[in-house]
């Protein structure tokens, strides 16, 4: 991760997260989460930031391993990092367990 200090976001990050308290999100300790509501969320003034401050290989590794991404967006950034979709999580078929009372 290109990130080394642990900052506040900035604040036009503000409206990403409304059901967070906002003020104690930090760079560092919440990269996932700020990365994944970028993704989904974000413009292109919002994604350089987001490249500049955590890098392609930090964002990278987040698509790679979260089912909490829209379809959409995972299938965008797989496209744009030039990742293999087969590995995506949010990617896959998701899982429908077969309910009590049901045969197969």
């Amino acid at each position: 991760m290109k990130q080394e200090k642990n900052l506040k976001l900035p604040n036009f990050f503000r409206s990403y997260f409304w059901d967070i308290e906002f003020n104690k999100l930090k760079t560092k300790t919440h990269s996932s989460l700020v990365i994944k509501r970028v993704l989904d969320r974000g413009n292109l003034r919002d994604i350089r930031w987001l490249v500049k401050t955590y890098g392609k290989d930090a964002i990278k590794e987040v698509v790679m391993k979260t089912r909490d991404l829209a379809r959409p967006t995972c299938n965008f950034w797989a496209d744009v990092l030039d990742l293999d979709k087969s590995k995506i999580p949010c990617l896959q078929k998701p899982y429908f367990p077969i309910h009590f009372g049901l045969s197969s």
